[in-house]
């Protein structure tokens, strides 16, 4: 179910994005942008830590109704209260800081995010791992975004309707959870709740929540504070395929913090690293191979994604799509390796390394490189973070690591990069030197839309190498025995012949 919501959420900036940079060009991208990404800090605060703390205090209790009710009614007061206070801070900020209140408007319809967010307890439907109803509202809500997208947005003065239909896209769906969620807990209000006992271990993952937001969003922030809203545009296009391709090397990971935290509580400490090494060999297999492919595409990425108008964002995506590796990694050895072992403190002081050191880079590197440098300091920030995890949970994991298969994948990743970097160069030459007879098809000139660097030849240029990529590297990693590759593909033959 997850794979199919990361599909998703691949799909819908894909079909949408190149559209909308042709309509609301880098300064409106930029405003929405910045507006999402002011509004992330607030809602740090108004969520205090509740959707990670969330998951893996209901996990521990979910095979008692009466425990997980009375659990989920204390974390969602406690949660709508800090959504009060938060937003009552952001409705002074809104109307006393000038650049906050400039685009009021806008500010103010990207801050329902933080009201839908708190009422859709995502968190309790993840502890109880309800995958499949989290999907498919996504991908209800997404189908209707992407329409309304098209249908209403036609200008550059459409960017507030722009940023309307991202909330919807994003968190229009916590509707429906708040509704269907009596069918998991009862809504009677109890005779005596215990709202202390989470204020401390909430505390500690709001503060986790504020260090991970500070260096995963104060690079648009200080983008757009100490340069123009155009470059603060370029940078938002170049970090979408970054976040496309996160919410695929993230999917499994997501789903494990309360199937982990369960083992944890039982101390099923065999069953726990089993999962930490499958989820690790996962994010190596898969991410590897994206971030050499990104980089080598990332011109055609771009100017297929956002036009020829964004074509400073290649750069900045090309230092940015290594990210992809060390937050996966990252990732899975925080939130789900030192949270389910109650060590989010440690994870904390990491997360505040990676900030500082994300924000003295982007000091010295911004004013002179624009969004390429806010780049290197984001990259700088997530390597500082995953080498230290990586070095406090040597011993630990030590048994994982060892099983990682690490030369095995590496020897695939370079025969198939060889070949889909030989598959991108042939393609290219054959395209520039490709002469088709002018012809239209519904007011479109084929000839000129499949040449150089338009669209289609964009598209040509990205398809082909990939195709060979995946034709490469599938069979490489079954020839070296990659345990978990085989595994997958013989699960996969076996339920293709019991279907068949």
């Amino acid at each position: 179910m997850n794979v199919i919501l990361s599909v998703t959420n691949i799909l819908f900036p894909i079909i949408t994005f190149p559209y909308l940079t042709d309509v609301i060009k880098p300064g409106g991208t930029g405003k929405v942008g910045f507006a999402f990404s002011v509004i992330e800090y607030f809602n740090i605060f108004a969520q205090l830590g509740i959707p990670t703390y969330g998951i893996r205090v209901c996990s521990q209790v979910r095979d008692d109704k009466e425990k997980l009710t009375q659990t989920a009614h204390e974390l969602l007061f406690i949660n709508l209260c800090m959504t009060a206070l938060t937003y009552v801070v952001f409705a002074i900020a809104v109307c006393t800081i000038p650049i906050l209140k400039d685009e009021r408007l806008l500010f103010i319809i990207a801050s329902f995010s933080m009201l839908l967010t708190t009422i859709g307890m995502e968190w309790l439907y993840k502890a109880l791992e309800e995958y499949k109803f989290i999907t498919v509202r996504s991908v209800i809500f997404k189908i209707i975004a992407m329409v309304a997208m098209f249908l209403l947005v036609h200008n550059e003065d459409d960017y507030l309707i722009y940023g309307a239909i991202s909330v919807l896209a994003t968190t229009g769906s916590m509707i429906l959870n708040f509704i269907n969620v009596h069918k998991y807990i009862d809504m009677k209000p109890r005779q005596s709740y215990d709202f202390k006992r989470h204020l401390k271990p909430a505390a500690m993952f709001l503060a986790m929540a504020c260090a991970t937001t500070v260096y995963t969003n104060l690079d648009t922030v200080m983008l757009r504070l100490m340069t123009t809203k155009e470059d603060t545009g370029y940078y938002y296009a170049s970090i979408k395929i970054k976040y496309v391709l996160l919410s695929i090397i993230t999917s499994l990971g997501a789903v494990l913090l309360p199937r982990v935290s369960y083992y944890v509580e039982k101390k099923r400490m065999d069953e726990f690293k089993n999962v930490i090494t499958l989820a690790l060999k996962f994010v190596l297999i898969v991410s590897t191979p994206a971030v050499f492919f990104f980089i080598m595409t990332a011109k055609p990425c771009i100017l297929f994604l956002s036009g020829e108008d964004f074509y400073d964002a290649i750069l900045p995506m090309q230092i940015l799509v290594p990210t992809v590796l060390v937050i996966g990694i990252s990732n899975l050895l925080g939130i789900q390796v030192l949270v389910p072992m109650s060590k989010e403190k440690v994870l904390l002081y990491i997360e505040i390394g990676g900030g500082l050191l994300d924000f003295m880079i982007n000091i010295l590197l911004i004013p002179r490189l624009r969004s390429s440098g806010a780049a290197i300091g984001t990259l700088a920030a997530e390597i500082f973070v995953t080498v230290s995890l990586m070095i406090y949970l040597s011993k630990d994991l030590k048994e994982v690591f060892g099983k990682l298969e690490i030369l095995k994948i590496l020897v695939s990743f370079v025969i198939a990069s060889l070949f889909s970097f030989g598959a991108f160069i042939l393609t290219g030459n054959f395209i520039s030197n490709l002469r088709l007879p002018e012809f239209y098809m519904f007011g479109l000139n084929i000839s000129e839309f499949f040449s150089g660097y338009h669209k289609g030849a964009c598209l040509v240029r990205i398809f082909v190498p990939f195709i060979v990529y995946c034709i490469a590297y599938v069979p490489c990693l079954c020839l070296m025995k990659e345990k978990l590759t085989v595994d997958i593909l013989s699960r996969f033959l076996h339920f293709g012949k019991k279907t068949g």
